[in-house]
């Protein structure tokens, strides 16, 4: 499978739509797009990119000193290129609105610029200050006011999690960004890492149908490593996600021991692989020599960078 990773051209000019789209004025850090891309999405479903500003020393820093901090960062920014384009690929084959789930809360305008099509929701639970044209958490000053509509009541595992208070463990920041979007009307999110950027577009629209299915309440993409590269939910995930010790080899299995204790019915995905080390590099590197069109913008940067380094080290 191969994910067609071509720019998405703006379609239709129409801003999205979907249950609950009267209420995301009154929705706390959740931002509209600034330019509208999609179709009228009444599926009231949503898919979260979880990502950080490429900040040399900070972005894949597992990957350093095969790598420099700054080439190091220069590779994550290829990665969301990537995976956005892929996001945005996947979107032309199932309806769901796109978001950025980003850290730190100060790189808006960072991820605004990279993604205007994209809606945007700080990780840590910050809402940017307001701006002309953008009131955080709210519509463009110009946009059209709507009537408000009920929230959806929370479910018993939100009220038991609040994590906004330690945005730095990974578990908590999902939990709050699931949450939050659920609790703006939709029937399901899920949330995809941004270390996999020859995923399949294919296996985000799979991962999305699956959800639809009555019978399944979350479904996860396993990753090589023991991780998960997907988690889609109907409820917020609460102990799914802030009940394991992320960043472990254990950790999708811990997730099932929970997801079994909670009678939580759960489908998985294939198996895919993300990219923290430098045998992982090595394997992506090798995968795109033969599929540069997976990830073309990767593909270029290790194309120059990578091949040139590894040279140096013989």
């Amino acid at each position: 499978m191969t994910a067609q990773n071509e720019g998405a051209a703006p379609r239709g000019g129409i801003e999205p739509s979907f249950p609950g789209d009267s209420l995301l004025s009154d929705c706390g850090p959740l931002l509209r797009p600034s330019i509208p891309s999609y179709d009228d999405n009444a599926s009231g479903r949503a898919l979260l990119v979880m990502a950080k500003q490429p900040v040399p020393g900070r972005a894949k820093t597992r990957l350093v000193p095969t790598l420099t901090s700054d080439a190091a960062a220069s590779l994550y920014h290829c990665f969301l290129e990537d995976i956005l384009a892929t996001v945005r690929a996947a979107a032309r084959l199932e309806a769901f609105m796109p978001v950025i789930a980003y850290t730190p809360a100060v790189a808006f305008d960072f991820f605004r610029r990279l993604a205007p099509d994209f809606w945007l929701i700080p990780q840590d639970g910050l809402a940017p200050a307001a701006r002309p044209g953008l009131p955080a958490g709210g519509p463009p000053a110009n946009s059209t006011p709507r009537p408000s509509a009920a929230p959806r009541s929370p479910s018993p595992r939100t009220q038991q999690e609040s994590p906004a208070h330690r945005p730095e463990r990974l578990g908590d920041r999902l939990q709050f960004v699931l949450s939050t979007v659920l609790g703006c009307g939709l029937r399901q999110v899920a949330a995809m890492n941004s270390d996999s950027p020859t995923l399949p577009a294919e296996l985000l629209t799979s991962a999305i149908r699956r959800l639809d299915d009555p019978h399944v309440d979350a479904v996860f993409g396993p990753c090589a490593d023991g991780g998960y590269y997907f988690i889609g939910v109907k409820d917020p995930p609460g102990r799914l996600v802030t009940g394991v010790q992320m960043s472990t080899p254990t950790v999708l299995r811990d997730t099932l021991a929970i997801a079994a204790e909670e009678g939580i019915r759960v489908d998985l995905l294939p198996e895919w692989y993300d990219v923290d080390s430098a045998a992982e590099l090595e394997r992506l590197s090798a995968e795109l020599a033969s599929h540069p069109e997976r990830a073309p913008a990767t593909s270029r940067f290790l194309t120059t960078k990578w091949t040139s380094m590894s040279s140096s080290q013989h």
